[in-house]
């Protein structure tokens, strides 16, 4: 952030990195509402800079980003991501060497899902009423089932073996626990819910339970309790507003953030940041939903998921104002029906990008302009 001496107001330096199938898309979508948002509004500036740091890019130099990307990377505010993955690259490869090559060494260790139902938008759960589904799953991003330990021997022999070894340290389970509790206290329902496989997994597992009831200590006024990862998902389905923050491993938050965006109505709206709360690297925002390659190039491709994901972006920037604001503008445009096929509408990626700017201007640009004319 740096602010001029002529010009008070913060500016903040973004990474794009759009990377693979309809990541450009979506990005593209994000950057356009983000400008058409900042320059109305007038209270910050954004300055973004385009990385083509994608599956393409490897396919051409065996690498998906320079030897000096983290350097780079550091010197923003934050990163906008948009979906790694392609058809001809494995996917162990485009994942490790993009995605988790800049979580992991930038100590993005809590990774954060918020869910809701949008206004204008339905979940497929019947009884569902409105605001019983307002969770947010904060998912240890560091280590656990994620942590890369394990190998393979007697390759194409009968007795051919592979081993996955997951790592949990007191240090990363503890951090992020403190990171749920944080955030639940800070949330209406002051609730967290643990979630483990401890019956099966006696030693990790059982490890996360422990740390859980030790910081829950510090937090006596949230409300605690604990589900192993298989109750949990028909927990979500028949009792969501029972939940509110949930926290989990890697693996177990990874799934049931997925579940927990088609509960919400679609994965096209979901959106993730994944954050060093130390803030001593630049976070990552980023839709949930993958390349899409099924869609890419269509232009259906729903941008409300990263249009959220700006929203976090915003928020950990400290514009939370300017936030809620962008966030209710983007609701606006889905309770007038302007949604992509995921949603049960017509529109296209296009179409919805521009219904947002469209908001912006109606509602931001007005306030201005009779803000003015009061003025005089």
């Amino acid at each position: 952030m740096s602010p001029s001496l002529a010009d008070p107001r913060p500016s903040y330096r973004i990474a794009s990195i759009p990377a693979d199938g309809i990541g450009p898309e979506v990005i593209e979508a994000g950057v356009t509402v983000l400008k058409k948002f900042s320059e109305t509004l007038n209270t910050f500036d954004l300055e973004f800079t385009n990385f083509d740091w994608s599956s393409d890019t490897y396919k051409a130099t065996g690498k998906y980003m320079p030897d000096d990307a983290l350097t780079t990377l550091k010197k923003f505010d934050a990163i906008l991501f948009g979906a790694v993955g392609a058809p001809d690259v494995p996917d162990h490869i485009s994942l490790w060497q993009l995605r988790l090559a800049i979580c992991q060494p930038l100590q993005q260790y809590a990774n954060v899902r918020p869910t809701k139902v949008f206004r204008g938008t339905q979940s497929p759960l019947r009884n569902c009423k409105d605001g019983e589904l307002d969770w947010v799953i904060i998912r240890e991003n560091s280590e656990g089932e994620y942590a890369g330990h394990g190998g393979r021997s007697h390759r194409g022999e009968p007795w051919e073996t592979a081993t996955e070894v997951s790592i949990f340290t007191r240090h990363a389970v503890e951090r992020i626990m403190r990171f749920a509790f944080e955030t639940a206290q800070n949330r209406p329902k002051k609730h967290v819910t643990v979630v483990t496989k401890s019956n099966a997994q006696r030693n990790g597992m059982v490890m996360w339970d422990e740390v859980a009831s030790d910081v829950a200590k510090d937090f006596p006024d949230v409300l605690v309790d604990k589900m192993l990862v298989d109750a949990m998902t028909t927990r979500m389905v028949l009792k969501p507003e029972t939940l509110d923050t949930i926290v989990a491993t890697n693996l177990h938050a990874d799934i049931l953030s997925d579940l927990a965006a088609a509960l919400a109505g679609s994965i096209g709206i979901a959106p993730t940041s994944n954050l060093d709360p130390t803030r001593k690297n630049p976070s990552m925002f980023e839709p949930i939903h993958g390349s899409a390659f099924d869609i890419t190039g269509m232009g259906i491709a729903n941008p409300v998921a990263t249009f959220w994901t700006a929203c976090e972006m915003l928020t950990w920037l400290g514009e939370k104002e300017a936030a809620d604001q962008l966030l209710d503008i983007v609701e606006a445009v889905c309770e007038k029906g302007i949604m992509t096929k995921d949603l049960g509408g017509t529109a296209t990626t296009i179409e919805v990008t521009n219904a947002v700017c469209e908001e912006i201007q109606n509602r931001l640009g007005k306030a201005k302009t009779e803000h003015v004319e009061g003025s005089d």
